[in-house]
């Protein structure tokens, strides 16, 4: 990130990785106490990270999520907004709102993201990160894209899923190892990554020493 004289960012806890000599870093609770519950509630840690440049010279900042994974600038003009899974928040502009919103029980339990997500709104750059490759897809209005649990990263405001079995029968959907999938309607743009948390964990899992 370059950031001009008297710029700052905002950053996930423990985002930067080094910087230039003219920039500060700052723990600040976003929200107040309050914000910091519902950022819990998301999967995000409490506090974030404000990296300001206090000089006039140009100053640079990098930054990295704790997973491997890509990244992906996304740009909101004050009118449009996304809405993030849990960790998926790397870096903004301070132009840019985080906010937790409820997306209701019944989704929470199948979706596999949480019954908290993040909503982006505002006017800046955003900065999100994906476990694996991160892939676009843009959806025209009416056009529906089928997700598996656990792949999404985010996705325009505009854009309404739905929660389905993976197959029209419960054990074709459980012995397909798929479950449970998002059907994601356009118009707007869904962000996918190519590796899902849970799983990869399960694969670790089977070299665990067991007592």
């Amino acid at each position: 990130l370059t950031l001009n004289g008297g710029e700052q960012v905002k950053a996930e806890s423990d985002a930067m990785v080094s910087m230039t000599s003219n920039i500060s870093v700052e723990g600040k609770a976003e929200g107040g106490v309050f914000g910091m519950l519902k950022r819990t509630f998301t999967g995000e840690s409490m506090f974030m990270q404000t990296l300001k440049n206090n000089s006039s010279a140009l100053g640079e900042v990098h930054v990295a999520p704790s997973e491997p994974g890509d990244l992906a600038v996304l740009e909101l003009n004050g009118s449009n907004s996304y809405i993030l899974q849990k960790g998926a928040f790397l870096a903004s502009e301070s132009g840019i709102i985080m906010n937790a919103v409820s997306q209701g029980v019944m989704k929470g339990l199948l979706s596999g993201e949480g019954f908290f997500l993040q909503k982006a709104s505002g006017k800046g750059k955003l900065v999100i990160s994906s476990f694996g490759g991160i892939l676009k897809k843009t959806l025209a209005p009416g056009e529906t894209w089928i997700v598996d649990n656990g792949h999404l990263v985010a996705w325009s405001g505009t854009v309404n899923y739905e929660v389905k079995k993976a197959s029209s029968g419960i054990m074709s959907s459980l012995t397909s190892g798929e479950g449970f999938v998002c059907h994601c309607k356009g118009p707007g743009d869904v962000y996918i990554q190519s590796r899902n948390p849970s799983s990869f964990a399960g694969w670790i899992r089977q070299f665990i020493p067991t007592k």
